[in-house]
């Protein structure tokens, strides 16, 4: 069986390999961006053989700041070799593990110590050496500028390794505030072993607003079951005008034209208790005197 550590260090190279053609491509951006010669793209050999003064400033500005990242590499690398050899690595211990047990170890806590502020203030200087070479090399591909392509291929130099130095920035940081010995090579997957609270906090909100939902409705039907049990009947009410005891009318007298009219009921001798007047035309006469 290949012993980790053998394993560890081939990971390593394999990245550092894949690393030097986009450390190389993204310092040297005055021979590798697409520049203008008359009516073509300068090839890489033109480039470097433009006599300009200000394209040969340049040119030794990338070729300084390549150096600057090489040497900010083995730095990193003899980190990282001594981690390899020295610490391991415990997928059942957490992160934080380390500073409660190196501080047994002062001589290896001391180097580890050591190792990262050296680290950090190396991979700084080579940030601001970087940063002046982006500078300088805007001005040469303004005056050089040939194409779109002169755009997209330094944008894209220039994002690849400001990805590997962000990264590193982020692991000498960690590593010196919290007393640890994080890899800038070697990263692991992350396993994702629990349900998202989001989704977990909508799920019982919908679970609490269905039970919700369950109980007026059962509510609602343990009341209708009642209504029918009850067997509410209806009553309509109606209210009459007419007199519940027939009226007696025991004499009517009426004066029609000056005759008399008289008229009784008798309900024993079996006369109609609701006598009515025969009809007969009624004057009313005005008696006017003169004088």
């Amino acid at each position: 069986m290949i012993d980790e550590d053998i394993v560890q260090r081939i990971k390593v190279a394999g990245i550092f390999l894949l690393q030097v053609y986009k450390v190389t491509t993204g310092t040297l951006l005055s021979l590798f961006v697409p520049q203008s010669c008359g009516s073509q793209i300068c090839s890489i050999q033109e480039n470097y053989d433009n006599s300009d003064g200000y394209h040969k400033t340049v040119l030794y500005w990338n070729a300084f700041s390549m150096f600057t990242f090489f040497t900010y590499y083995l730095i990193e690398l003899r980190r990282e070799e001594w981690a390899i050899k020295w610490l391991d690595i415990d997928n059942d211990k957490s992160d934080n593990n380390l500073k409660h047990i190196i501080v047994k170890e002062p001589i290896l806590d001391k180097k580890m110590d050591k190792l990262n502020l050296f680290y950090y203030r190396s991979l700084m200087f080579n940030c601001g050496i970087y940063g002046i070479n982006i500078l300088l090399t805007i001005k040469l591909i303004k005056d050089g500028y040939h194409s779109s392509s002169t755009i997209s291929c330094f944008v894209s130099f220039v994002l690849l390794v400001l990805m590997k130095l962000y990264n590193s920035v982020v692991v000498a940081h960690q590593s010196i505030n919290n007393d640890k010995m994080l890899s800038a090579y070697m990263s692991e997957f992350v396993s994702y072993n629990v349900l998202d609270a989001d989704y977990v906090k909508d799920k019982e909100d919908k679970e609490d607003k269905e039970d919700k939902e369950d109980k007026e409705k059962d509510s609602k039907e343990i009341i209708d079951q009642r209504h029918e049990k009850e067997q509410i009947i209806p009553v309509k009410v109606s209210l009459s005008l007419e007199p519940c005891v027939p009226l007696q009318l025991d004499e009517i007298n009426c004066d029609v034209d000056g005759e008399s009219i008289e008229r009784k009921s008798d309900s024993s001798a079996g006369l109609d208790p609701f006598p009515r007047l025969e009809e007969k035309r009624v004057s009313f006469k005005d008696s006017v005197t003169t004088k």
